[in-house]
Protein backbone atom coordinates (compact mmCIF):
# COMPACT_ATOMS: atom_id res chain seq x y z
CA UNK A 1 0.00 0.00 0.00
CA UNK A 2 1.82 3.54 -1.08
CA UNK A 3 0.90 6.85 0.15
CA UNK A 4 -0.64 8.84 -2.58
CA UNK A 5 -0.97 12.15 -1.20
CA UNK A 6 -4.62 11.37 -0.10
CA UNK A 7 -5.31 12.64 3.50
CA UNK A 8 -7.11 9.87 4.98
CA UNK A 9 -7.42 6.38 4.65
CA UNK A 10 -10.86 4.65 5.24
CA UNK A 11 -10.30 1.06 6.82
CA UNK A 12 -12.94 -1.22 6.49
CA UNK A 13 -13.07 -5.12 7.82
CA UNK A 14 -15.20 -7.19 5.92
CA UNK A 15 -16.36 -11.02 6.03
CA UNK A 16 -19.24 -11.85 3.80
CA UNK A 17 -20.06 -8.52 2.95
CA UNK A 18 -21.05 -9.49 -0.86
CA UNK A 19 -24.41 -8.02 -0.58
CA UNK A 20 -22.96 -4.54 0.75
CA UNK A 21 -19.55 -3.57 -0.05
CA UNK A 22 -20.18 -2.16 -3.94
CA UNK A 23 -22.92 0.22 -2.33
CA UNK A 24 -20.11 1.03 0.21
CA UNK A 25 -17.47 1.43 -2.02
CA UNK A 26 -19.49 4.03 -4.55
CA UNK A 27 -20.72 6.17 -1.73
CA UNK A 28 -17.62 6.58 -0.11
CA UNK A 29 -16.06 7.73 -3.60
CA UNK A 30 -18.94 10.00 -3.75
CA UNK A 31 -18.15 11.41 -0.39
CA UNK A 32 -14.90 11.99 -0.20
CA UNK A 33 -11.30 11.92 -1.77
CA UNK A 34 -9.42 9.25 0.11
CA UNK A 35 -8.34 6.07 -0.18
CA UNK A 36 -10.12 2.80 0.86
CA UNK A 37 -8.24 -0.32 2.30
CA UNK A 38 -10.44 -3.35 2.79
CA UNK A 39 -9.00 -5.76 5.84
CA UNK A 40 -11.00 -9.33 4.14
CA UNK A 41 -10.97 -12.34 6.47
CA UNK A 42 -11.21 -15.23 3.36
CA UNK A 43 -14.90 -14.40 2.75
CA UNK A 44 -16.55 -16.90 1.22
CA UNK A 45 -18.84 -15.43 -0.56
CA UNK A 46 -15.90 -13.72 -2.27
CA UNK A 47 -15.94 -10.11 -1.12
CA UNK A 48 -12.65 -9.63 -1.58
CA UNK A 49 -12.85 -10.15 -5.30
CA UNK A 50 -15.92 -7.92 -5.78
CA UNK A 51 -13.84 -5.46 -4.46
CA UNK A 52 -10.96 -6.09 -6.43
CA UNK A 53 -12.81 -5.96 -9.77
CA UNK A 54 -14.69 -2.89 -8.31
CA UNK A 55 -11.09 -0.82 -8.05
CA UNK A 56 -10.52 -2.13 -11.13
CA UNK A 57 -13.20 -1.13 -13.35
CA UNK A 58 -13.08 2.26 -11.36
CA UNK A 59 -9.59 2.70 -11.58
CA UNK A 60 -10.21 3.74 -7.96
CA UNK A 61 -7.57 4.22 -5.44
CA UNK A 62 -8.54 0.72 -3.43
CA UNK A 63 -6.20 -1.87 -1.69
CA UNK A 64 -7.74 -5.15 -0.49
CA UNK A 65 -5.65 -6.77 2.50
CA UNK A 66 -6.21 -10.89 2.54
CA UNK A 67 -6.12 -12.42 5.90
CA UNK A 68 -6.03 -16.41 5.73
CA UNK A 69 -8.73 -16.98 8.12
CA UNK A 70 -11.72 -14.94 10.06
CA UNK A 71 -9.33 -13.27 12.81
CA UNK A 72 -11.53 -10.61 14.37
CA UNK A 73 -12.47 -7.29 14.23
CA UNK A 74 -10.10 -5.95 16.10
CA UNK A 75 -6.98 -7.83 14.65
CA UNK A 76 -8.27 -6.44 11.26
CA UNK A 77 -8.28 -2.81 12.57
CA UNK A 78 -4.91 -3.57 13.79
CA UNK A 79 -3.40 -4.87 10.83
CA UNK A 80 -5.13 -2.30 8.64
CA UNK A 81 -3.71 0.38 11.04
CA UNK A 82 -0.76 -0.85 10.81
CA UNK A 83 -0.44 -1.26 6.80
CA UNK A 84 -1.32 2.42 6.86
CA UNK A 85 0.98 4.00 9.49
CA UNK A 86 3.54 2.39 7.70
CA UNK A 87 3.35 4.18 4.65
CA UNK A 88 3.15 8.06 6.91
CA UNK A 89 0.92 10.09 8.28
CA UNK A 90 -2.69 10.29 7.52
CA UNK A 91 -5.81 9.85 9.38
CA UNK A 92 -7.30 6.30 9.29
CA UNK A 93 -10.91 5.92 9.30
CA UNK A 94 -12.50 3.19 10.75
CA UNK A 95 -15.98 1.85 9.71
CA UNK A 96 -18.91 -0.69 9.11
CA UNK A 97 -18.82 -2.57 5.74
CA UNK A 98 -22.51 -3.42 6.29
CA UNK A 99 -23.97 0.30 5.65
CA UNK A 100 -25.03 1.24 9.41
CA UNK A 101 -22.41 4.06 8.73
CA UNK A 102 -23.50 6.56 6.08
CA UNK A 103 -20.23 7.87 4.53
CA UNK A 104 -21.97 10.80 4.32
CA UNK A 105 -20.24 12.25 7.29
CA UNK A 106 -16.62 11.35 6.32
CA UNK A 107 -15.70 15.11 5.77
CA UNK A 108 -16.62 15.85 8.91
CA UNK A 109 -15.13 13.07 11.13
CA UNK A 110 -11.98 13.73 9.07
CA UNK A 111 -11.97 17.53 9.32
CA UNK A 112 -12.57 17.83 12.94
CA UNK A 113 -8.93 15.76 12.66
CA UNK A 114 -7.45 17.96 10.15
CA UNK A 115 -8.85 20.95 12.72
CA UNK A 116 -6.86 19.89 15.79
CA UNK A 117 -8.99 16.86 17.19
CA UNK A 118 -6.60 13.54 17.98
CA UNK A 119 -9.38 11.69 17.36
CA UNK A 120 -12.94 12.06 16.04
CA UNK A 121 -15.94 9.56 17.63
CA UNK A 122 -19.54 9.42 14.53
CA UNK A 123 -21.89 9.03 18.16
CA UNK A 124 -25.32 7.91 18.07
CA UNK A 125 -26.09 9.37 21.94
CA UNK A 126 -25.13 13.11 21.40
CA UNK A 127 -27.53 15.71 20.03
CA UNK A 128 -28.47 15.26 16.36
CA UNK A 129 -27.54 11.74 16.80
CA UNK A 130 -30.01 8.81 16.43
CA UNK A 131 -30.49 5.14 15.66
CA UNK A 132 -32.95 3.57 13.03
CA UNK A 133 -34.23 0.12 13.16
CA UNK A 134 -33.12 -1.17 16.29
CA UNK A 135 -34.88 -3.30 18.30
CA UNK A 136 -35.51 -1.98 21.67
CA UNK A 137 -33.50 -4.87 23.60
CA UNK A 138 -30.38 -4.04 21.23
CA UNK A 139 -30.93 -0.26 22.15
CA UNK A 140 -30.85 -0.94 25.79
CA UNK A 141 -27.49 -2.88 25.66
CA UNK A 142 -26.07 -0.21 23.67
CA UNK A 143 -27.36 2.69 25.64
CA UNK A 144 -26.49 1.31 29.21
CA UNK A 145 -22.90 -0.43 27.97
CA UNK A 146 -21.83 3.20 26.75
CA UNK A 147 -23.44 4.75 30.27
CA UNK A 148 -21.25 1.79 32.07
CA UNK A 149 -18.42 1.93 30.11
CA UNK A 150 -18.37 6.10 30.72
CA UNK A 151 -19.33 5.85 34.57
CA UNK A 152 -16.89 3.22 35.55
CA UNK A 153 -13.65 4.15 33.59
CA UNK A 154 -14.16 8.46 33.75
CA UNK A 155 -14.13 8.39 29.66
CA UNK A 156 -16.54 11.32 29.12
CA UNK A 157 -17.20 9.90 25.98
CA UNK A 158 -21.11 9.82 25.03
CA UNK A 159 -20.55 6.49 22.15
CA UNK A 160 -17.44 4.59 23.41
CA UNK A 161 -18.58 1.70 21.05
CA UNK A 162 -19.12 3.72 17.77
CA UNK A 163 -17.14 1.51 15.45
CA UNK A 164 -17.44 5.01 12.79
CA UNK A 165 -14.39 6.67 14.08
CA UNK A 166 -11.41 8.52 12.72
CA UNK A 167 -7.88 8.48 14.56
CA UNK A 168 -4.39 11.14 13.71
CA UNK A 169 -1.72 8.79 13.01
CA UNK A 170 0.31 10.42 15.86
CA UNK A 171 -2.43 9.19 18.23
CA UNK A 172 -2.57 5.80 17.12
CA UNK A 173 1.22 5.33 17.70
CA UNK A 174 1.18 6.85 20.80
CA UNK A 175 -1.26 4.61 22.03
CA UNK A 176 0.40 1.89 20.83
CA UNK A 177 -2.56 0.80 18.75
CA UNK A 178 -0.80 -2.81 17.54
CA UNK A 179 -1.06 -3.69 21.48
CA UNK A 180 -4.88 -3.66 21.85
CA UNK A 181 -6.01 -7.00 22.26
CA UNK A 182 -9.91 -6.68 22.61
CA UNK A 183 -12.55 -7.74 19.69
CA UNK A 184 -15.63 -6.14 18.97
CA UNK A 185 -17.46 -3.39 20.75
CA UNK A 186 -14.22 -4.16 23.68
CA UNK A 187 -11.78 -2.99 20.47
CA UNK A 188 -13.66 0.37 20.52
CA UNK A 189 -13.99 0.74 24.72
CA UNK A 190 -9.92 0.20 24.77
CA UNK A 191 -9.02 2.22 22.18
CA UNK A 192 -11.13 5.32 23.81
CA UNK A 193 -9.93 4.56 27.20
CA UNK A 194 -6.03 4.45 25.55
CA UNK A 195 -7.24 7.99 23.70
CA UNK A 196 -8.53 9.33 26.92
CA UNK A 197 -5.55 8.21 29.15
CA UNK A 198 -3.51 9.80 26.68
CA UNK A 199 -4.86 12.97 27.09
CA UNK A 200 -6.32 13.42 23.74
CA UNK A 201 -8.39 15.65 22.43
CA UNK A 202 -11.77 13.81 21.37
CA UNK A 203 -14.63 15.27 19.33
CA UNK A 204 -18.42 13.70 19.00
CA UNK A 205 -19.92 14.13 15.73
CA UNK A 206 -23.70 13.28 15.61
CA UNK A 207 -24.97 10.21 13.28
CA UNK A 208 -27.82 8.42 12.28
CA UNK A 209 -26.66 5.19 12.72
CA UNK A 210 -29.12 2.82 10.61
CA UNK A 211 -29.28 -1.53 10.99
CA UNK A 212 -28.12 -3.69 8.41
CA UNK A 213 -30.43 -4.66 5.71
CA UNK A 214 -28.40 -7.25 3.66
CA UNK A 215 -26.28 -10.03 5.34
CA UNK A 216 -25.88 -11.32 9.38
CA UNK A 217 -25.10 -9.77 12.38
CA UNK A 218 -21.67 -10.42 13.84
CA UNK A 219 -23.14 -8.68 17.41
CA UNK A 220 -22.91 -12.11 19.82
CA UNK A 221 -23.32 -12.77 23.61
CA UNK A 222 -19.70 -13.17 23.22
CA UNK A 223 -19.05 -10.14 22.15
CA UNK A 224 -21.27 -8.47 24.62
CA UNK A 225 -19.58 -10.44 27.64
CA UNK A 226 -16.27 -9.37 26.05
CA UNK A 227 -16.72 -5.77 26.34
CA UNK A 228 -18.29 -6.23 30.24
CA UNK A 229 -15.18 -8.13 31.44
CA UNK A 230 -12.74 -5.73 29.52
CA UNK A 231 -14.57 -2.46 31.75
CA UNK A 232 -14.02 -4.48 34.67
CA UNK A 233 -10.31 -5.24 33.74
CA UNK A 234 -9.83 -1.46 32.86
CA UNK A 235 -11.53 -0.40 35.96
CA UNK A 236 -9.38 -2.52 38.03
CA UNK A 237 -6.23 -1.74 36.67
CA UNK A 238 -7.12 2.03 36.61
CA UNK A 239 -7.55 1.72 40.30
CA UNK A 240 -4.15 -0.31 40.56
CA UNK A 241 -2.12 1.97 38.53
CA UNK A 242 -3.34 4.52 40.67
CA UNK A 243 -2.77 3.52 43.75
CA UNK A 244 1.05 2.86 43.22
CA UNK A 245 1.66 6.22 41.52
CA UNK A 246 0.06 7.61 45.02
CA UNK A 247 2.47 5.29 46.81
CA UNK A 248 5.42 6.68 44.94
CA UNK A 249 4.58 9.90 45.78
CA UNK A 250 4.02 9.46 49.51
Amino acid sequence: MESNGRRAVVVIPTYNEAGNIERLLEGIRAAVDVEILVVDDSSPDGTADIVERFAQRCGADITVLRRPVKSGLGTAYRAGFAEVLREGDRICVQMDADLSHDPIYLPALISAVELGADASLGSRYVPGGRIENWPRLRLFLSRWGNRYAAGMLGLAVNDATSGFRAYSPHLLRRIDVGSVRAEGYGFQIEMTHRAVRSGARIVEVPITFVDRVVGESKLSHHIINEAFGLVNRLWFTDRLLGRLRFGRRR
